[in-house]
């Protein structure tokens, strides 16, 4: 009987818990109505957060309908709102004045200052990229960042080039690092399956060749 009346408890708690959680969706904009991608939407104290989509769409789940949420976004203003028992939150993020030269924004899409950083972050600037006169930007990364070596192509202008970061040390010798423009990820494979002279491969050229 103490056993049947245990269990009824626990499953009385774990259904108040799961009516206690709350759900919250929104869209995150600027002042100018365009949808703002990559927002981060945080509940304030605690680690539970999401990003917004292509579209500035969000969906959370919340502690209670009375959790706070922390908008935010680099080089515009954060934001706190509660929530206050509303299903939907819509936020329109403004521009900030501050600088935002030495915010830097980590693989997890969380800005943060250079200086808090534990570790090496290099900057190139788009003018030292301009006096190399390339017409493939990778090649214009040579000699540019520390451990980076640019392996170019003998196909001409069009040819792709290949980028390898501190050299062939991973299991499978591909240490091409992740390019990522304006938060899309780049696709830099060249399409070569094969160097062989006698029966050499054809160079599709890649992602980087793509950008001028």
């Amino acid at each position: 009987m103490q056993k049947r009346i245990l269990t009824l408890f626990l499953c009385m708690a774990l259904i108040t818990s799961a009516f206690a959680q709350f759900s919250v969706r929104g869209t995150v904009s600027d002042t100018e109505g365009a949808p703002v991608m990559g927002a981060t939407v945080l509940e304030k104290g605690t680690t539970n957060g999401t990003i917004t989509d292509l579209n500035g769409k969000y969906s959370l789940q919340v502690k209670n309908s009375s959790a706070v949420l922390t908008f935010s976004y680099v080089g515009m203003t954060t934001l706190e709102i509660p929530v206050a028992g509303k299903a939907q939150v819509n936020v329109t993020l403004s521009t900030s004045a501050v600088d935002i030269d030495e915010v830097v924004v980590t693989a997890l899409g969380i800005s943060r200052e250079k200086k808090t950083l534990g570790y090496a972050l290099q900057e190139i600037k788009g003018e030292s990229l301009l006096e190399a006169r390339e017409t493939n930007i990778a090649n214009a990364l040579s000699g540019k960042v520390t451990g980076l070596q640019v392996i170019r192509s003998s196909n001409g202008p069009a040819g792709s080039s290949k980028l390898v970061l501190r050299g062939y040390s991973s299991l499978t010798g591909d240490n091409q690092p992740l390019i990522v423009v304006d938060g899309i990820p780049v696709e830099n494979f060249t399409g070569a399956s094969n160097n062989d002279y006698w029966n050499p491969s054809t160079d599709m050229g890649n992602g980087l060749s793509d950008i001028n």
